[in-house]
Formats: C-alpha cells, sequence, structure tokens
C-alpha cells in the first residue's frame, strides 16, 4: 500500500473501522485521513447536498493498534467504497480528495499532518 491508496483500516483498543486515504506507512505507526465506516453514507450525501458538517479527519494511529489494514477494492458484486461514494455523492472520491491532481487537500496539506 502506498500513500494516497483508499483503504479500510480496522482498529482495536477500542475497536473501530475507518475508510480513508493513508498518507504515511511507519513502523510507529500510520497516518491515515479517514472517517469511521459508519458515517460514510452520511458523509457522502452531504457532499452530495455540497454541506461541510462533516468530512474526513487527519489522524495518527499507533501500530499496536491496527488489526487490519485493506485497499478499497470491489470483491465480487460488492462495490468498494469508493464507487459508493461516486454512486451517492456524483463525483469520484479522487476528485473531492483532490486526489486526481487537485489541491492535495488528502494529503494533508491543510497544515494539521504532512
Amino acid at each position: 500500500m502506498n500513500p494516497d491508496s483508499l483503504v479500510i483500516v480496522h482498529l482495536v483498543q477500542p475497536t473501530e473501522k475507518l475508510w480513508g486515504v493513508l498518507l504515511r506507512l511507519a513502523p510507529e505507526g500510520i497516518t491515515v485521513r479517514a472517517i469511521n465506516v459508519s458515517s460514510f453514507d452520511d458523509w457522502a450525501r452531504a457532499v452530495a447536498r455540497r454541506e461541510t458538517s462533516l468530512d474526513l479527519v487527519t489522524m495518527f494511529v499507533p501500530l499496536f493498534r491496527v488489526e487490519r489494514m485493506f485497499l478499497d477494492e470491489q470483491v465480487g458484486e460488492v462495490e468498494s467504497y469508493g464507487q459508493r461514494f461516486a454512486r451517492l455523492a456524483g463525483v469520484t472520491v479522487e476528485s473531492h480528495l483532490g486526489l486526481d491532481g487537485g489541491d492535495g487537500a488528502a494529503r494533508g496539506e491543510s497544515g494539521l499532518v504532512s
């Protein structure tokens, strides 16, 4: 997995499941710009309505909390979260997050974490 990969991260202590953009993978942990999976559909719909009340946050997660990390990929007939976002929001997640050469917001260039 490389920086700017869309990922699903399963965390422990406490248990959480995040979806987002991998910014950095290091021996001490990962830095992601992510949202809890339980809020994903609400976020996609908010983007479609051009509301800004819900968004991804940039966070460092120590490696001891990371149980598993998957690439966000379609599996058989089950769409990826990125595909679901495009269907709900009407725009690709890469375009919205600036991963297609856009403004760089997904890469932590907002000054929060690089």
